[in-house]
């Protein structure tokens, strides 16, 4: 592979339905040589590589060779796993199923030691790595018989971690993934959780977070509050996922309807007047109870492409991401994660799948250079 250049820009395969290893190859092969070849044709090109649970099972030696002469003949690489989804995560019903198996079940461990153990074999040397989770699970409340068991469950990957770093010398981030509705949902869960964990300071390397744009801002967050806390808590962040949720003040309802569908959870928190917030876990269940009033903001984790700024009637929290880049280290890997293809309004799919992860990858690096952080 030939030098890599920073920023390291890329997205979530997430996007591309498949999830036993035959279709999440060919899914591979038939997206990203063309992303490849129209964004970033004579520099090496990373994957932000979603690997369901079923794909980690059946992949053996032979076809992990065979993945690895095909990145390496594509001027690919692979610095990070969505480890988030274990299952199904297209075409069907994914809302609340896509956090488990949780933190407190031994499943979520062994796939996350599996998905580790691949990526040290496909990270380059010198490269640092991340695995993207689930924020321990669905539910704001951690019932406190149930602490030891996650802490016990998440020191048996970070110690996972540490022995493939002993073995190969290659670091990888275990990053869990703060979201609405979750145990981990704003940035104070997150510090507070890792102050009521004790992790062993010899292991505090392996453990961090990912950062999802979107799902911050649907907490009214401020990146440079997010940034400074994890810094003085000493929280490392794995990677960003660059995102971009819907916004939209004193909403008509009717047409919030169109963003209602059956696939995945759509959190909303909308903020009144006073400035208080009214958290619901999914857009339909905001619509049925959320007091009427004017002057309400109301933002909702439904992904939208990044190139949009807004559209007649709504707009995004594309704000966030502008704010947040330039406050970012010049090596920090930004992943575009806008799976919601098969869902979004027809206005917004203004290019074939392709063509619209090109336009969002474009539009990012544009926004990187504008802020100068380059090396």
């Amino acid at each position: 592979m030939s030098q890599i250049y920073y920023p390291v820009i890329t997205y979530c395969t997430n996007i591309h339905p498949g999830e036993s290893w035959e279709e999440t190859f060919d899914a591979l092969r038939r997206h990203l040589p063309t992303i490849k070849a129209e964004f970033s044709p004579a520099e090496p090109f990373p994957v932000g590589l979603r690997l369901p649970a079923r794909a980690v099972r059946e992949l053996d030696e032979t076809s992990t060779g065979r993945f690895m002469e095909w990145l390496l003949r594509h001027d690919l690489f692979v610095p990070t796993i969505n480890g988030f989804p274990y299952g199904a995560f297209h075409g069907t019903r994914v809302k609340e199923q896509v956090y488990l198996p949780d933190w407190r079940q031994p499943e979520r461990v062994d796939y996350t030691i599996g998905i580790a153990t691949l990526l040290d074999r496909l990270l380059p040397e010198s490269v640092q790595g991340s695995l993207s989770t689930v924020p321990i699970r669905f539910g704001r409340e951690l019932p406190t018989e149930e602490l030891a068991v996650v802490r016990k469950n998440l020191l048996r990957a970070m110690e996972h971690l540490d022995r493939l770093r002993q073995h190969s010398g290659k670091s990888i981030l275990l990053a869990l993934e703060p979201e609405p509705g979750c145990t981990l949902e704003t940035t104070e869960d997150v510090v507070s959780f890792f102050q009521r964990m004790e992790f062993p300071h010899s292991l505090s390397w392996t453990l961090g977070v990912c950062l999802d744009c979107s799902h911050q801002a649907v907490q009214f967050e401020s990146p440079a509050e997010i940034l400074g806390a994890l810094a003085a808590a000493g929280i490392p962040v794995g990677k960003v996922q660059i995102s971009s949720a819907l916004r939209i003040r004193d909403p008509d309802l009717i047409a919030l309807e169109r963003f209602c569908e059956p696939a995945y959870l759509h959190q909303t928190v909308v903020r009144d007047v006073k400035g208080k917030l009214w958290r619901y876990d999914d857009l339909p269940q905001a619509l049925r109870l959320h007091p009427s009033g004017g002057g309400d903001e109301w933002r909702v984790h439904f992904h939208l492409p990044v190139f949009v700024e807004g559209m007649p009637g709504y707009g995004t929290t594309r704000s966030f991401i502008e704010s947040l880049l330039p406050l970012l280290e010049d090596t920090m890997l930004l992943e575009v994660e806008t799976y919601t293809w098969e869902v979004l309004p027809p206005e917004l799919r203004m290019n074939s799948v392709d063509g619209s992860i090109v336009r969002e990858l474009q539009w990012l690096k544009g926004a990187v250079d504008a802020t100068n952080r380059r090396p």
